[in-house]
């Protein structure tokens, strides 16, 4: 088997940044590796949703189960969103490490977002004590594994920026390989937070956003979250209000044609694919 925590790793260190857009089943990883992509992450929130249920709603195991259907759809290296992995002392999140080797990934990430509605964001010595456990995992490791760690402030009420980069400092020092505040809303941001740690920084896409203009602020990779899980749920849901509203059928003009998804997936289904 290659050294998908390598390749994974390389990608990284290009003078580009690149994007690693996220599949929520394995068409979707199928369709994104077909047209170019050099690698895929999981996503936590798009997958539940294909599941009927919210975010943070799949079980440990179950979700463990998934990034090995992605990891096994594609020979591409895999990332993926564990959320705060199995528990929340800095045990579980070294096993969590432990367990995604396992699965065959590539990477994984791992938050300071507790899950508590009363307290959602773990207390600063708790959050970096989890990441020094991960990030002893992960070298431990026969081989290459990309731990990334997460500062969720943005995503969860606590736009405090300087409380964000003091984390993303810490998780740095504790042995973290790339740095990631998700919820980020403009480039000063975001060029703010590359300039003040010296490991790859990833960026959630937004609308507001370039990848040139995400180059220049310093990224070096810009993943999609459940944005593209969003989008087709979002194109579900004007088809189905035009039918509703209108009775007509002209969203199909838009759609993918069979024959063309037919031919891709059996010549996608032919590739010799390493788990």
């Amino acid at each position: 088997m290659s050294d998908i925590g390598s390749i994974f790793s390389a990608l990284h260190d290009a003078k580009a940044p690149f994007i690693l857009p996220n599949p929520w089943d394995i068409g979707t990883a199928k369709l994104l590796a077909g047209l170019g992509f050099e690698a895929l992450a999981t996503t936590s929130a798009g997958y539940a949703l294909s599941r009927g249920l919210p975010d943070g709603a799949v079980d440990f195991e179950t979700m463990m189960d998934h990034c090995r259907e992605i990891v096994g759809a594609t020979p591409l290296p895999v990332s993926a969103d564990l959320e705060n992995g199995k528990g929340d002392s800095p045990d579980s999140a070294a096993e969590t490490i432990f367990a995604a080797e396992a699965a065959g990934l590539a990477g994984c990430s791992i938050e300071d977002y507790s899950a508590d509605p009363d307290n959602p964001i773990y207390e600063f010595p708790l959050a970096v004590e989890r990441i020094t456990a991960a990030a002893e995992a992960a070298r431990s490791l026969p081989r290459d594994f990309v731990l990334t760690a997460r500062a969720e402030n943005f995503l969860h009420a606590r736009p405090d920026l300087d409380d964000t980069i003091a984390r993303l400092q810490a998780f740095e020092k504790a042995g973290a390989d790339v740095l990631y505040a998700p919820g980020l809303t403009n480039i000063e941001q975001v060029r703010t937070v590359c300039q003040a740690v010296g490991k790859p920084v990833n960026v959630l896409a937004d609308a507001g956003f370039s990848l040139s203009a995400l180059a220049e602020a310093g990224a070096k990779r810009i993943s999609l979250g459940s944005k593209l899980s969003n989008f087709a749920f979002g194109a579900v849901e004007r088809a189905a209000q035009e039918m509703l509203d209108k009775g007509t059928f002209e969203f199909t003009g838009d759609a993918i044609p069979s024959s063309r998804m037919l031919e891709f997936f059996a010549t996608a289904n032919q590739r010799t694919i390493s788990p």
